[in-house]
């Protein structure tokens, strides 16, 4: 039974993450609650290492959505140059990107 409170937390602070950090994230429900368990671990670890005590209250949501976004904002950084990058080493053209997330916005969220 706790394995299933788990997931369902790391589901609900994946998505809450997802909400709060900017930009296209393009993730199935599944990766959605890897990412918030993944969140949930790495903001225990740094609330601890603050001597806070992740376990109870407010901390716990606050540690998993935060961690959740830092692992966010690192995904984008690993992935971020290579996306805009083209082979002749160019930016990619801002108009391009902003006509993709247009057309992925308004397929709704049905996809």
């Amino acid at each position: 039974m706790e394995l299933l409170y788990y997931a369902l937390f790391g589901l609900v602070a994946g998505a809450i993450a997802r909400l709060l950090h900017p930009g296209r994230d393009p993730m199935n429900w599944i990766w959605t609650m890897l990412l918030g368990i993944g969140g949930a671990v790495v903001g225990g670890w740094i609330a601890r290492t603050l001597n806070l005590d992740p376990s109870v209250g407010a901390t716990r949501w606050i540690a998993a959505i935060g961690g959740s976004v830092l692992l966010l904002v690192l995904y984008h950084l690993a992935t971020a140059r290579r996306a805009t990058a083209d082979p002749s080493g160019k930016a990619a053209a801002t108009e391009d990107y902003k006509r993709a997330a247009f057309e992925d916005l308004s397929r709704g969220p049905d996809g």
